[in-house]
C-alpha cells in the first residue's frame, strides 16, 4: 500500500472513531481512559499535537472542538457525570498504562 493511501485510510479510521465518540455521549472519558488508555482529551492533543508538527495553527480549544463536536465546557456541562469512587480508583491503579498525553503522539 503506498503513503498516500495508507494516510487516507488512516485519516479515515479517525474521522469515524471521532464519530463514534460525539455520538456515544453516554461513554465516560474515565471509562475510556480505565478501559483502554486514552479518552476524548488525549484524541484532542494527540490532534493539536499534529498540528503543531505541521505548523498548522490550532488552539487546545479547537482541538477539542474537533474531537468533541462542541465547545469542551458545553460537552462537560451536557453529557460528563461525577466519576465514581471505583472509577477514580480503576483509574490511579492503572495510571502507568494510560497513553502519553504531554502533548506527544503515543508511542509505536
Amino acid at each position: 500500500m503506498d503513503e498516500k493511501t495508507r494516510t487516507e485510510l488512516e485519516a479515515a479510521a479517525f474521522r469515524g472513531l471521532v464519530a463514534h465518540l460525539q455520538k456515544r455521549t453516554d461513554v465516560q472519558n474515565i471509562d475510556l481512559m480505565n478501559l483502554a488508555g486514552f479518552c476524548r482529551n488525549c484524541l484532542s492533543k494527540w490532534y493539536a499535537a499534529a498540528a503543531k508538527e505541521r505548523n498548522v495553527p490550532l488552539t487546545d480549544e479547537e482541538a477539542r472542538i474537533a474531537v468533541y463536536g462542541m465547545p469542551y465546557s458545553e460537552w462537560k456541562a451536557k453529557h460528563q457525570k461525577e466519576a465514581t469512587p471505583e472509577q477514580q480508583k480503576t483509574f490511579e491503579d492503572t495510571k502507568p498504562l494510560h497513553a502519553e498525553i504531554s502533548g506527544h503522539m503515543p508511542k509505536k
